[in-house]
């Protein structure tokens, strides 16, 4: 059964909240008065659907369906996780709670986006005190991980212990905030960030662009993967934290920091930075600017991916999940031979297009060879197989570009087994997007011993399982291309 999720307020944190939802699955109802909320929310989901998917290697569920409702009670019918993401004043906050919670499911999750008060503020004068807490969440929702969770002594922990599992059920990070506390634990450390940036403008020190220069140059990447105390770690040597502390403490106590007061929000303070903003930025519209900011952050989390760190771990153990969702089949017993194999189905993420536009050619590559490695892992050369001895080299490779394939595109490859005998193992890929053709792979592998790197015949069990799928295959239609040199009609 579909899960259904409310957003109450679809600006640029719900709508990023609707786009998560959606592309996990979810069916998404949506409230907001505002008549260009469709527009807007559509603008964000165009987005996400160019850039989370492209996250992970595994395919996302089919989309979900969204929908706008005139009232607050239609919208929450039948969820079970309700979104509130409107502006940041609390009587408008306790006013649509009270609304809310006489209409939705007594055991449906109530989250906050709110970046500032705490829940034991939105709670006053609540029906049902112990549903409501705060879930705030990073812009962009639907591509940053961390969700701040925070609960007070009257919430159910039944109902917050859900909420971090569906949380995690989408590729989230639930940082569950030990004690309640005003603009709870990241942003009062952007508030430090900003105080600081704003006195630096206001004594002449450095512009606008100087500063976005210095953390993203610096401190800013080293953050993005370590964050704070580990990154301190480091800084310490080999001695390490204590080392550390004991060489900077005393810094503290120097006067360099203006933390505890901030400058006089004048015209002439808000002119400043306004104008240096524009002169910085103003030649990207908003979009333009989320799209570069997007393709940053999944370039970035992808990249950590690799070395299973940070928010790219995070990744790594979503696409385990996904791979299990997306139910691929895994070994031959699960093939339904009466048609090609299945071996890959995922989006094609922001870093794998070139200048033009489209899919870079060492990416077809890399998305044959996946198919291929699934192809071995269906026959039984799977990891313990390679471990044992085994495997299977490729030795030629023919690859035909048919149709253009751009970012987020999800692409599916079909597998024709043309030849499983012997030493060798001749496949061939099809690429498509929907019914489109968009490329074809043709490879040839022989079977090596990994001890003497010499051809060799497969264990008598994948021998038999490529055998018994090449002579399914041969009852197929032959796929048009098979066999076709490089030039030839």
């Amino acid at each position: 059964m579909t899960q259904i999720a409310a957003i109450i307020g679809g600006g640029v944190i719900g709508g990023g909240w609707a786009a998560r939802f959606l592309l996990n699955g979810w069916d998404v109802r949506v409230f907001d008065p505002d008549l260009e909320a469709k527009r807007k929310i559509g603008e964000v989901l165009d987005n996400a659907r160019r850039s989370l998917p492209g996250l992970y290697e595994a395919p996302l569920p089919d989309e979900g369906t969204l929908s706008f409702h005139t009232s607050i009670s239609d919208a929450v019918v039948g969820a079970i996780w309700i979104q509130e993401s409107v502006p940041e004043q609390l009587a408008l906050k306790q006013n649509i709670y009270q609304n809310l919670q006489v209409h939705c499911d007594p055991a449906a999750v109530l989250g906050s986006s709110t970046s500032g008060f705490k829940p034991s503020e939105l709670q006053a004068g609540a029906l049902r005190p112990e549903q409501i807490m705060v879930c705030h969440p990073f812009n962009p929702v639907y591509l940053l991980p961390l969700i701040e969770v925070v609960p007070t002594d009257q919430s159910d922990l039944a109902i917050v212990e859900r909420a971090e599992g569906l949380l995690r059920d989408m590729g989230m990070y639930p940082l569950r905030v030990r004690k309640e506390i005003d603009a709870h634990i990241a942003d009062r450390f952007l508030e430090a960030v900003w105080r600081e940036a704003l006195w630096l403008i206001k004594d002449g020190i450095a512009t606008t662009e100087e500063i976005d220069n210095a953390i993203r140059y610096g401190f800013g990447i080293r953050w993005a993967q370590m964050g704070l105390f580990e990154t301190y770690r480091v800084a310490g040597g080999e001695a390490g934290m204590r080392h550390f502390m004991a060489q900077f403490g005393p810094a503290l106590q120097w006067p360099w920091t203006k933390l505890m007061d901030v400058p006089e929000f004048t015209d002439e303070l808000v002119n400043m930075i306004s104008d240096q903003s524009d002169e910085q930025s103003g030649m990207h519209s908003i979009r333009e600017l989320e799209r570069i900011r997007d393709n940053n952050l999944v370039g970035m989390m992808r990249a950590l991916k690799t070395q299973d760190w940070g928010a790219g771990a995070l990744l790594k153990e979503q696409d385990h999940l996904l791979n299990a969702r997306a139910k691929m089949p895994r070994s031959a017993e699960a093939l339904d031979l009466t048609r090609l194999t299945e071996t890959l189905r995922r989006a094609v993420p922001l870093d794998w297009t070139d200048y033009n536009g489209h899919m870079n050619e060492a990416r077809y590559l890399q998305a044959f060879g996946d198919a291929t490695d699934r192809f071995m892992e269906i026959v039984g050369c799977d990891a313990d197989y390679i471990a044992s001895g085994g495997s299977y080299f490729t030795a030629e490779t023919h690859i035909r570009h048919v149709d253009e394939v751009h970012a987020g595109h999800v692409i599916r490859i079909e597998t024709y087994c043309a030849e499983g005998a012997g030493k060798k193992m001749h496949l061939f890929h099809q690429m498509f997007e929907g019914d489109r053709l968009l490329a074809t792979g043709e490879h040839m592998l022989i079977h090596v011993s990994l001890e003497t790197r010499k051809a060799t015949v497969p264990a008598k069990a994948i021998a038999n399982k490529l055998a018994q799928i090449a002579q399914a295959h041969t009852i197929l239609d032959r796929p048009d291309g098979l066999g076709r040199m490089v030039g030839k009609k």
